[in-house]
Formats: structure tokens, C-alpha cells, sequence
């Protein structure tokens, strides 16, 4: 729990110390048309605690101004596929582009070693954030098993046959979609923009094992990449 308080606060966030977190195991998620979602992907090295409060008292006030607003985070347990195993999933939101855009872009010029802070604080730090096309919200239950997969494609028309069948897979052994996202953006240092990411909320992990079997033998010639993580 102490690791997680601490990535909920790289967020920005003093919503754990309020206690906010644990009122529900169903998070909810709103966003209006035109707001931003960010989804990092975090690990923290040890022994950074000095770095953080440092981290805290440059970069928090920087991100509030910019309309930064906190949202709830999850562990990651397992990468079931890909090359990369962070320790936390965090969702963030911003009122729009601009903001977002103008955070990058001009925090050096408030916090000089602004990515220096980074790199002493977190071994992984990557960022994907997306423009909402219109308004949206959605629930993820912490109770069920709840699977982000990420996919970058080699091939348009490939890559879009997978995508269909894999959906289809995936409903067709009990998995629900809890969100899609498409046309990412990633600052340059924090690259990791996947062409599609799905989360997908199962009943149980045999239920996701089903499908994953039926999943890894699929046609992946229109797949670059993919990263799959299980949140908790």
C-alpha cells in the first residue's frame, strides 16, 4: 500500500491521505469532449523518498495551475505480454490540449531539472495521453480482473481484421470492454503510443485464461507490439 501512496502522488494527488480511494472498489471515470486522459505507466526506484518531496513541492503546483486533476490509479500484477513491467497504471485528466501541451512544454522553464527529477525518482515513466472526441465515462471494478492491452500495428489492413476478431474473441468468452482508445499522443522521452488500447474486465482470471489461449494464437502479422498488463 505504501508504494501505491506513493504513485498516487506522482499524480498529484493527496486523494489517498483523504481516504478517498477506499470508499469503493468500482472507480469512475468522466470525461467531457475536448478533456485529456493521461495513462502512466510508473516504476519507482528505491530509496527516492528525498527526490519525491522535492518532486512535490516543484512539479505539483506547475501541474494544479495547468488544470491537472487526479484520478485513481492501479497496481499492475503481471505483464501477461510485451517487454516492459511497470508497477502502476495511473489515469490522470487535464481540461484540454492546451494545457496538457503547455505543461510539457514549459515546466522546464519553472523546474530546470524538471526530467532530471524523473530519472533519479522512477527507472520506468511513460506517458500516452489522448483528446477525448466526445463525452465519456466509464467504471473499472476492482473486484473483477481487469486486463489493459496496448497494440502497435505493422499493417493498416491486417491490423484492423485483428482488432475486430480479437474484440469478438474476447466478448464471445465473457470479456467486457470497459474502454477503447485510439490517436495517443507521447511527449519524446516518455514514448509509449500504442495505436489501440483496450481495457477489458473478466469475471475471473480462468475466464481471461480462455481467452488469452485463443488470443496468442491468433494471426499477428498486422502486430507490431503489444504490451498486456493485469491491474489490481
Amino acid at each position: 500500500m505504501k508504494l501505491l501512496k506513493t504513485h498516487y502522488l506522482v499524480c498529484f494527488t493527496f486523494l489517498v491521505s483523504t481516504g478517498v480511494f477506499a470508499q469503493s472498489t468500482v472507480k469512475s471515470f468522466s470525461f467531457k469532449k475536448g478533456e485529456i486522459l493521461d495513462i502512466l505507466l510508473l516504476t519507482t526506484k528505491s530509496g527516492t523518498e528525498k527526490d519525491f518531496d522535492k518532486y512535490k513541492k516543484t512539479a505539483f503546483p506547475v501541474a494544479f495551475k495547468k488544470t491537472y486533476t487526479p484520478m485513481p490509479a492501479f497496481g499492475i500484477k503481471e505483464t501477461t505480454q510485451g517487454n516492459i513491467q511497470p508497477a502502476n497504471f495511473i489515469f490522470g485528466k487535464w481540461n484540454d490540449l492546451k494545457n496538457r501541451e503547455q505543461f510539457i512544454s514549459e515546466i522546464e522553464s519553472v523546474v530546470p531539472d524538471f526530467h532530471v527529477q524523473r530519472r533519479n525518482i522512477w527507472s520506468l515513466f511513460s506517458l500516452t495521453y489522448y483528446e477525448m472526441p466526445r463525452d465519456v465515462s466509464f467504471k473499472i471494478d476492482r473486484n473483477k480482473y481487469n486486463v489493459a492491452t496496448s497494440y502497435w500495428k505493422k499493417d493498416a489492413v491486417s491490423f484492423k481484421k485483428f482488432t475486430e476478431l480479437w474484440l469478438q474473441k474476447s466478448t464471445a468468452k465473457g470479456g467486457k470492454k470497459i474502454i477503447q482508445l485510439t490517436n495517443g499522443k507521447s511527449p519524446i522521452g516518455y514514448y509509449h503510443n500504442p495505436d489501440l488500447l483496450i481495457i477489458t474486465q473478466w469475471e475471473s482470471k480462468k475466464e481471461f485464461d480462455a481467452f488469452y489461449e485463443e488470443n496468442l494464437k491468433m494471426n499477428h502479422k498486422g502486430i507490431l507490439h503489444v504490451n498486456q498488463f493485469v491491474l489490481n
